[in-house]
């Protein structure tokens, strides 16, 4: 395996007037376009959930199934923070993903964007697309599902391109609180970025101090199936979080799953942004770092 490291993502531009940035259509797919692409040999159907069973009663012909925790390590008594790169790889390959395969992932929405990050992390993020609507909105198109499990998928090879700079740490994120250049978004629910309620695991209540409050499910339509809501729609969502062009975008929540979501919705709406893994956890357990109510 040979890993590249990028370093070069171009930093936030200064502040000024600017049109939002191109929409990257191809991060989202829908299920009649889907249907149309199952014969495809370059093609790999990822089912992610935590919970297997949800794969068991019913999944996409030729998808495979990936756990929400193998792409998940706990480090530092945080959980879910990114795996090293190697161990990253190796799930992956065993899924038959390869550098130029086309993957399309789906399951529980969280699960997905959060593989969609870990993907992204790789220098694979143009290679994945999201189903939109996953499972419920493709059985909603009155497509075929199946209980028969697919044969083992043959191996893929990556080769890494990690993207550094999609990350950012408690460190540099603590040097630049008051960089008017930063959007930073919590995607809490909003009781906890309040600080009215701490959060599973939340040793000190409350945000990091000038998040904009963006609950992640406050992105898909309500009810199942639950679709990304209009461009238009997100668009204005994240502007009321501080999000609009020229800002670095900054997403994080209380372990950084949740924020996935975020970061997914920003990166198809043309942002670049980079997510804090360490998220609300951490951050309370630094007893230097100030938290606002």
């Amino acid at each position: 395996m040979r890993v590249t490291l990028l370093l070069g993502l171009a930093a936030a531009p200064a502040l000024a007037a600017q049109a939002p940035p191109a929409l990257r259509t191809t991060l989202v797919v829908t299920a009649p376009a889907l249907a149309a692409q199952l014969g495809d040999s370059n093609l790999v159907l990822v089912h992610v959930d935590r919970d297997p069973q949800a794969y068991a009663d019913a999944h996409l012909p030729g998808a495979r199934f990936l756990p929400l925790r193998a792409i998940v390590t706990e480090r530092g008594g945080i959980p879910n923070e990114l795996p090293p790169v190697a161990q990253l790889d190796s799930v992956l390959e065993s899924a038959g993903m390869s550098n130029h395969s086309r993957i399309v992932i789906y399951g529980d929405p969280l699960a997905a964007a959060r593989l969609f990050f870990t993907l992204d992390y790789l220098g694979l993020g143009d290679r994945a697309s999201l189903l939109d609507g996953g499972l419920p909105g493709w059985k909603a198109a009155g497509l075929q599902v199946t209980h028969e499990l697919p044969a083992p998928p043959v191996p893929g090879r990556i080769e890494p391109m990690v993207q550094a700079r999609r990350l950012i740490d408690a460190a540099e994120l603590s040097r630049r609180l008051h960089d008017p250049a930063l959007a930073l978004v919590d995607a809490r629910l909003p009781a906890e970025w309040s600080g009215a309620t701490p959060g599973d695991g939340v040793l000190r209540p409350g945000r990091i101090p000038g998040a904009r409050s963006f609950f992640w499910r406050l992105a898909l339509t309500p009810g199942e199936p639950a679709y990304l809501k209009d461009v238009a729609i997100l668009r204005k969502l994240l502007g009321r979080a501080g999000v609009a062009p020229g800002r670095e975008v900054i997403t994080y929540c209380r372990t950084g799953v949740q924020a996935s979501l975020l970061y997914f919705v920003a990166r198809y709406l043309g942002y670049q942004p980079r997510m804090y893994d360490g998220s609300f956890i951490e951050w309370s357990e630094m007893a230097e770092l100030p938290v606002e109510r």
